[in-house]
């Protein structure tokens, strides 16, 4: 296994870890793993190529659904507010 995949894995079991926690203390480390999640993309990507990254990025929306709908939701107010 390459050392992106084992990262991932290893991504997986901290963001999997994380839901035990209280909702409370998810914040902080919840927003960490989502931005770390972006240069692990990209090293997947430059490993085994695009399909295996389509894969990592629906597994990571997946468990991060919530946070992802709610970041859009409020991206897609701004740009509503801002059009106006």
């Amino acid at each position: 296994m390459t050392l992106s995949l084992i990262l991932a894995s290893v991504w997986a079991i901290l963001a999997t870890a994380l839901a035990f926690l209280p909702m409370r203390l998810q914040f902080a480390p919840g927003i960490v793993l989502l931005v770390l999640a972006l240069p692990l993309l990209v090293f997947i990507g430059v490993q085994h190529g695009p399909w295996i990254v389509a894969l990592v990025v629906a597994g990571i929306v997946s468990m991060f659904r919530r946070p992802l709908a709610y970041f859009a939701r409020r991206l897609m107010t701004r740009m509503r507010e801002g059009a106006s």
